[in-house]
Protein backbone atom coordinates (compact mmCIF):
# COMPACT_ATOMS: atom_id res chain seq x y z
CA UNK A 1 0.00 0.00 0.00
CA UNK A 2 1.29 3.71 -0.95
CA UNK A 3 2.03 5.50 2.26
CA UNK A 4 0.49 9.60 2.27
CA UNK A 5 3.38 11.14 0.43
CA UNK A 6 3.44 8.38 -2.42
CA UNK A 7 -0.31 8.50 -2.94
CA UNK A 8 0.12 12.81 -3.16
CA UNK A 9 2.95 12.41 -5.79
CA UNK A 10 1.43 9.95 -7.78
CA UNK A 11 -1.53 11.84 -7.44
CA UNK A 12 -0.39 15.26 -8.60
CA UNK A 13 1.66 13.38 -11.80
CA UNK A 14 -2.37 11.68 -12.85
CA UNK A 15 -3.95 14.75 -12.46
CA UNK A 16 -1.41 17.01 -14.40
CA UNK A 17 -1.49 14.72 -17.21
CA UNK A 18 -5.33 15.97 -17.33
CA UNK A 19 -4.27 19.33 -17.29
CA UNK A 20 -5.83 20.22 -13.95
CA UNK A 21 -4.58 23.55 -12.47
CA UNK A 22 -2.39 23.51 -9.31
CA UNK A 23 -2.14 19.31 -9.54
CA UNK A 24 -0.55 18.93 -6.29
CA UNK A 25 -2.73 21.26 -4.24
CA UNK A 26 -5.58 19.45 -5.89
CA UNK A 27 -4.05 15.99 -4.87
CA UNK A 28 -3.53 17.22 -0.97
CA UNK A 29 -7.07 18.57 -0.37
CA UNK A 30 -8.44 15.84 -1.93
CA UNK A 31 -6.45 13.11 0.31
CA UNK A 32 -6.87 15.24 3.78
CA UNK A 33 -10.63 15.34 2.51
CA UNK A 34 -10.41 11.47 3.07
CA UNK A 35 -8.08 11.05 6.09
CA UNK A 36 -10.54 14.17 7.67
CA UNK A 37 -7.19 16.51 8.39
CA UNK A 38 -5.95 19.82 7.49
CA UNK A 39 -3.91 19.52 4.52
CA UNK A 40 -0.83 20.44 5.90
CA UNK A 41 -1.23 17.91 8.76
CA UNK A 42 -0.62 15.26 5.50
CA UNK A 43 3.42 15.74 6.13
CA UNK A 44 3.03 15.21 9.79
CA UNK A 45 2.04 11.35 8.62
CA UNK A 46 3.61 11.23 5.55
CA UNK A 47 4.66 7.95 6.14
CA UNK A 48 1.31 6.45 7.14
CA UNK A 49 -0.08 3.71 4.62
CA UNK A 50 -3.18 4.27 3.37
CA UNK A 51 -5.82 1.52 4.01
CA UNK A 52 -7.32 -0.21 0.65
CA UNK A 53 -10.86 1.74 1.73
CA UNK A 54 -9.06 4.72 1.50
CA UNK A 55 -7.44 3.91 -1.76
CA UNK A 56 -10.71 2.99 -3.19
CA UNK A 57 -12.10 6.56 -1.88
CA UNK A 58 -8.90 8.54 -3.32
CA UNK A 59 -9.16 7.30 -6.96
CA UNK A 60 -13.12 7.86 -7.08
CA UNK A 61 -12.30 11.21 -6.02
CA UNK A 62 -8.96 11.56 -8.39
CA UNK A 63 -11.06 10.42 -11.42
CA UNK A 64 -13.91 12.48 -11.00
CA UNK A 65 -11.38 15.51 -10.30
CA UNK A 66 -10.02 14.38 -14.10
CA UNK A 67 -13.54 15.05 -15.61
CA UNK A 68 -13.17 18.66 -14.15
CA UNK A 69 -15.33 18.10 -11.71
CA UNK A 70 -14.80 21.17 -9.13
CA UNK A 71 -12.91 20.16 -6.41
CA UNK A 72 -15.56 21.96 -3.72
CA UNK A 73 -18.14 20.02 -5.13
CA UNK A 74 -16.34 16.61 -4.70
CA UNK A 75 -15.16 17.19 -1.18
CA UNK A 76 -18.93 19.11 -0.59
CA UNK A 77 -17.89 21.95 0.93
CA UNK A 78 -15.24 25.03 1.33
CA UNK A 79 -14.50 28.01 3.49
CA UNK A 80 -15.77 31.16 2.62
CA UNK A 81 -14.81 34.72 5.12
CA UNK A 82 -13.69 32.02 7.30
CA UNK A 83 -16.66 30.70 7.74
CA UNK A 84 -17.62 26.84 6.45
CA UNK A 85 -20.35 26.59 3.68
CA UNK A 86 -21.99 23.24 2.17
CA UNK A 87 -21.85 23.46 -1.59
CA UNK A 88 -23.23 21.22 -4.42
CA UNK A 89 -24.15 21.73 -8.47
CA UNK A 90 -27.16 23.71 -7.05
CA UNK A 91 -25.35 26.75 -6.18
CA UNK A 92 -22.64 28.51 -7.43
CA UNK A 93 -18.96 27.88 -5.99
CA UNK A 94 -18.19 30.89 -3.77
CA UNK A 95 -15.41 32.53 -4.75
CA UNK A 96 -12.15 34.43 -2.66
CA UNK A 97 -13.17 37.74 -4.58
CA UNK A 98 -16.75 37.19 -3.27
CA UNK A 99 -15.23 37.92 0.07
CA UNK A 100 -14.06 41.58 -1.06
CA UNK A 101 -17.81 42.27 -1.54
CA UNK A 102 -18.67 40.87 2.24
CA UNK A 103 -15.37 42.69 3.21
CA UNK A 104 -16.84 46.42 1.51
CA UNK A 105 -19.84 45.99 3.27
CA UNK A 106 -18.82 46.06 6.54
CA UNK A 107 -16.20 48.45 6.13
CA UNK A 108 -19.62 50.67 5.90
CA UNK A 109 -21.52 49.78 9.29
CA UNK A 110 -20.51 48.83 12.73
CA UNK A 111 -21.19 45.92 15.07
CA UNK A 112 -24.22 47.40 16.47
CA UNK A 113 -26.02 48.37 13.07
CA UNK A 114 -29.69 47.31 12.84
CA UNK A 115 -30.36 47.34 8.78
CA UNK A 116 -32.39 45.27 6.70
CA UNK A 117 -30.35 43.57 3.93
CA UNK A 118 -31.56 41.81 0.99
CA UNK A 119 -29.21 39.17 -0.97
CA UNK A 120 -30.22 38.77 -4.87
CA UNK A 121 -29.09 35.60 -5.66
CA UNK A 122 -28.78 33.76 -2.27
CA UNK A 123 -26.88 31.03 -3.55
CA UNK A 124 -25.38 28.60 -0.85
CA UNK A 125 -26.02 31.69 1.51
CA UNK A 126 -22.27 32.48 1.72
CA UNK A 127 -22.64 36.49 1.15
CA UNK A 128 -25.85 36.52 3.52
CA UNK A 129 -24.28 34.11 6.53
CA UNK A 130 -20.94 36.01 6.24
CA UNK A 131 -22.86 39.48 7.02
CA UNK A 132 -24.97 38.30 9.69
CA UNK A 133 -22.00 36.69 11.38
CA UNK A 134 -20.47 40.35 11.28
CA UNK A 135 -23.40 41.81 11.78
CA UNK A 136 -25.45 40.68 14.89
CA UNK A 137 -28.67 42.72 15.15
CA UNK A 138 -29.09 43.15 11.41
CA UNK A 139 -31.81 40.55 9.50
CA UNK A 140 -31.80 39.41 5.60
CA UNK A 141 -33.68 38.27 2.84
CA UNK A 142 -32.06 35.92 0.84
CA UNK A 143 -33.82 35.73 -2.64
CA UNK A 144 -32.92 32.83 -5.61
CA UNK A 145 -35.14 31.89 -8.05
CA UNK A 146 -33.88 28.34 -8.15
CA UNK A 147 -36.09 25.43 -6.22
CA UNK A 148 -32.47 23.71 -5.60
CA UNK A 149 -30.13 26.38 -4.07
CA UNK A 150 -32.15 27.71 -1.20
CA UNK A 151 -32.24 24.58 0.73
CA UNK A 152 -28.63 24.42 0.45
CA UNK A 153 -28.55 28.08 2.14
CA UNK A 154 -30.87 27.37 4.71
CA UNK A 155 -28.43 24.41 5.41
CA UNK A 156 -25.46 26.31 5.45
CA UNK A 157 -27.63 29.20 7.84
CA UNK A 158 -28.59 26.41 10.49
CA UNK A 159 -24.97 25.30 11.01
CA UNK A 160 -23.46 29.10 11.24
CA UNK A 161 -26.31 29.26 13.59
CA UNK A 162 -28.20 32.73 11.59
CA UNK A 163 -31.41 30.82 10.45
CA UNK A 164 -33.33 32.73 12.68
CA UNK A 165 -32.24 36.20 10.71
CA UNK A 166 -32.28 34.83 7.49
CA UNK A 167 -35.48 34.67 5.01
CA UNK A 168 -34.80 32.66 2.10
CA UNK A 169 -37.81 33.64 -0.43
CA UNK A 170 -38.42 31.76 -4.11
CA UNK A 171 -38.21 35.03 -6.49
CA UNK A 172 -37.85 35.96 -9.66
CA UNK A 173 -36.12 39.31 -9.27
CA UNK A 174 -36.45 39.88 -13.42
CA UNK A 175 -40.48 39.18 -13.84
CA UNK A 176 -41.92 38.87 -10.42
CA UNK A 177 -43.65 42.14 -8.23
CA UNK A 178 -40.47 43.60 -5.90
CA UNK A 179 -43.04 45.52 -4.41
CA UNK A 180 -43.97 42.60 -2.20
CA UNK A 181 -40.71 42.98 -0.36
CA UNK A 182 -40.48 45.60 1.56
CA UNK A 183 -37.92 48.44 1.87
CA UNK A 184 -34.08 47.98 2.76
CA UNK A 185 -31.24 49.37 3.72
CA UNK A 186 -28.82 47.51 2.22
CA UNK A 187 -29.32 45.37 -1.44
CA UNK A 188 -26.57 43.20 -2.20
CA UNK A 189 -26.07 40.80 -5.18
CA UNK A 190 -23.32 39.17 -7.28
CA UNK A 191 -25.78 38.31 -10.14
CA UNK A 192 -25.21 36.13 -13.33
CA UNK A 193 -22.55 39.02 -15.04
CA UNK A 194 -21.15 36.35 -17.85
CA UNK A 195 -22.34 36.94 -21.16
CA UNK A 196 -23.60 34.14 -22.87
CA UNK A 197 -20.92 34.85 -25.78
CA UNK A 198 -18.18 34.61 -22.87
CA UNK A 199 -20.09 31.45 -21.09
CA UNK A 200 -19.69 29.18 -24.58
CA UNK A 201 -15.65 29.68 -24.00
CA UNK A 202 -15.42 28.96 -20.72
CA UNK A 203 -13.71 26.23 -18.95
CA UNK A 204 -15.42 23.07 -18.00
CA UNK A 205 -15.37 22.96 -14.38
CA UNK A 206 -17.73 25.83 -14.94
CA UNK A 207 -19.61 25.32 -18.39
CA UNK A 208 -20.71 21.76 -17.10
CA UNK A 209 -20.83 21.88 -13.60
CA UNK A 210 -21.97 24.81 -12.33
CA UNK A 211 -25.33 26.04 -12.68
CA UNK A 212 -25.59 28.20 -15.27
CA UNK A 213 -28.47 29.88 -13.80
CA UNK A 214 -25.66 31.33 -11.37
CA UNK A 215 -23.47 32.40 -14.11
CA UNK A 216 -25.00 34.06 -17.21
CA UNK A 217 -27.62 36.09 -18.34
CA UNK A 218 -28.16 34.55 -21.95
CA UNK A 219 -27.45 37.89 -23.12
CA UNK A 220 -25.06 40.72 -22.51
CA UNK A 221 -24.14 40.40 -18.58
CA UNK A 222 -26.12 43.50 -17.43
CA UNK A 223 -29.28 42.31 -17.62
CA UNK A 224 -29.61 42.00 -13.98
CA UNK A 225 -27.93 44.83 -13.28
CA UNK A 226 -30.56 46.83 -15.02
CA UNK A 227 -33.40 45.48 -13.59
CA UNK A 228 -32.03 46.01 -10.18
CA UNK A 229 -30.96 49.14 -10.48
CA UNK A 230 -34.62 50.10 -11.84
CA UNK A 231 -36.33 49.23 -8.84
CA UNK A 232 -33.17 49.84 -6.53
CA UNK A 233 -35.34 53.14 -5.43
CA UNK A 234 -38.39 51.21 -4.58
CA UNK A 235 -36.65 48.79 -2.27
CA UNK A 236 -34.45 51.28 -0.89
CA UNK A 237 -35.09 53.17 2.22
CA UNK A 238 -33.57 56.84 2.35
CA UNK A 239 -29.98 56.62 1.85
CA UNK A 240 -30.36 52.95 1.49
CA UNK A 241 -27.58 51.05 -0.28
CA UNK A 242 -26.95 49.34 -3.13
CA UNK A 243 -23.60 46.47 -3.70
CA UNK A 244 -22.20 44.21 -6.68
CA UNK A 245 -20.23 42.41 -7.78
CA UNK A 246 -18.96 43.43 -11.16
CA UNK A 247 -16.85 41.47 -13.91
CA UNK A 248 -13.57 42.55 -15.39
CA UNK A 249 -14.52 45.27 -18.12
CA UNK A 250 -18.04 46.57 -16.53
CA UNK A 251 -17.55 48.89 -13.83
CA UNK A 252 -17.95 52.15 -16.12
CA UNK A 253 -21.78 50.77 -17.53
CA UNK A 254 -23.00 49.66 -14.47
CA UNK A 255 -21.70 52.90 -12.69
CA UNK A 256 -23.67 55.22 -15.55
CA UNK A 257 -26.54 52.72 -15.35
CA UNK A 258 -26.37 53.83 -11.10
CA UNK A 259 -25.89 57.63 -11.91
CA UNK A 260 -28.94 57.39 -14.35
CA UNK A 261 -31.00 56.14 -11.18
CA UNK A 262 -29.72 59.27 -9.05
CA UNK A 263 -26.99 57.17 -6.77
CA UNK A 264 -24.32 58.92 -5.53
CA UNK A 265 -21.30 58.43 -3.42
CA UNK A 266 -20.19 55.74 -6.17
CA UNK A 267 -17.43 53.48 -5.35
CA UNK A 268 -15.33 51.04 -7.19
CA UNK A 269 -13.03 49.13 -5.39
CA UNK A 270 -10.03 46.44 -7.09
CA UNK A 271 -9.55 42.96 -6.49
CA UNK A 272 -6.14 41.76 -5.22
CA UNK A 273 -5.11 41.34 -9.30
CA UNK A 274 -6.19 45.55 -9.53
CA UNK A 275 -9.22 44.43 -11.44
CA UNK A 276 -12.35 46.36 -10.97
CA UNK A 277 -14.57 43.83 -8.80
CA UNK A 278 -16.76 45.85 -6.15
CA UNK A 279 -19.60 48.94 -7.02
CA UNK A 280 -21.57 50.21 -4.57
CA UNK A 281 -23.21 53.45 -4.21
CA UNK A 282 -26.00 55.19 -2.11
CA UNK A 283 -29.48 56.21 -2.98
Amino acid sequence: MPNVLEAIKLSADYLQKYNIESPRLNAELLLAEILNCKRFDLYLIYDKPLSNDEIIKYREFLKRRSNREPLQYIVGHLEFYGYKYFVNPSVLIPRPETELLVESVLKCYTVNDEIRIMDIGVGSGNISISLLKNLPCSAVVGIDVSDEALPVAYKNAVENHVSDKLELIKFDILQDDYKTLGKFDLIISNPPYISQEDFNNLEPELKVYEPAISLTDYANGYSFYKRIIDISEGLLNPQGKLFFEIGKGQHEIVKGMMLQNGFKGITVVKDYSQTDRIIYGEI
